[in-house]
């Protein structure tokens, strides 16, 4: 049996520290700004999407890795002896899970996972990859493992304002002025694949951040294993820690890990965006 590498494309939010911890390799979306390119989290950083949207009112434009990115990627892995999972973002909400496939038709040996959700979450599937990974499993065992795996996960977010939404077309003007007079916070959940509205709350960002939390936490159905707060930047490290102790008082979560969401979550949801992201049981 061939060894097996996980990958992921660069939506899974992994710092550096924990791909060097898990071993585990991430392919770059692409983001224009005008007639430039630049790679996801490798020459351009989500806090310059907010410098950009200041100046000047856009957004860059992120794009799903190519066939032809993935061959890059992947080929020299398979040369080396071997079998790859790959975990990507949502196949409705990009085109990378779909390319990550023509390549690996190409390549063999390559085992795509649709992880039918988005930032982190992808990083709570590779951490029951690297389990089945370090137990002696196969690619195609840890695959198929993953389809089942990602049925169990629970994936929200609560966000500060509907500016950014607007401006990238997911919801109207009139509908963002509303909200945002109103002080509305919507909560954004990933259904079927696909980003939906939620519970709507109303105040001040802190304070829905708390109650968004205890709302989450009250179920009584999640793997206390591992859990993953991201927030994509606009949120002081006195606030990320009282929430990270907000947590632990509601739920006995093994290993809390905080992640920065990169630029695909912070070019749609802006500055401010919080979510708590686990698995059940």
């Amino acid at each position: 049996m061939k060894p097996v590498i996980l990958t992921a494309d660069s939506t899974c939010d992994l710092s550096p520290e924990l791909k060097a911890q898990f071993q585990i390799r991430t392919v770059p979306l692409t983001i224009t700004e005008g007639d430039a390119s630049y790679l996801d989290g490798v020459d351009f950083q989500p806090d310059q999407i907010y410098e950009i949207y200041r100046k000047d009112g856009t957004l860059p434009k992120t794009s799903a890795v190519s066939p032809q990115e993935f061959l890059e990627f992947f080929g020299p892995l398979v040369e080396e002896g071997y079998e790859i999972v790959h975990v990507d973002i949502s196949s409705k909400l990009s085109a990378t899970y779909q390319n990550a496939c023509i390549a690996a038709g190409e390549l063999g040996g390559i085992y795509p996972v649709d992880s039918s959700h988005l930032s982190a979450s992808s990083f709570l599937l590779l951490l029951e990859a690297c389990r089945l990974r370090d137990a002696g499993k196969s690619a195609r065992e840890i695959a198929q493992a993953l389809e089942q795996q990602k049925q169990k996960l629970v994936t929200t977010f609560v966000v500060d304002t509907l500016e950014f939404i607007w401006k990238g077309g997911r919801c109207s003007g009139v509908t963002a002025l509303g909200a945002n007079l109103l002080h509305i916070k919507p909560c954004l959940e990933m259904r079927d694949g696909e980003l939906k509205v939620g519970k709507k709350y109303r105040g001040s960002i802190e304070k829905v951040y708390a109650q968004y939390l205890r709302d989450l936490l009250s179920r009584d159905d999640i793997d206390t294993r591992a859990a993953v707060m991201v927030h994509s930047g606009g949120i002081t490290e006195e606030t990320l820690e009282r929430l990270r102790q907000l947590v632990l008082e509601l739920a006995p979560i093994e290993r809390l890990y905080t992640l920065r969401a990169g630029c695909t979550i912070s070019s749609h949801c802006g500055p401010g965006t919080m979510g708590l992201l686990f698995a059940t049981k």
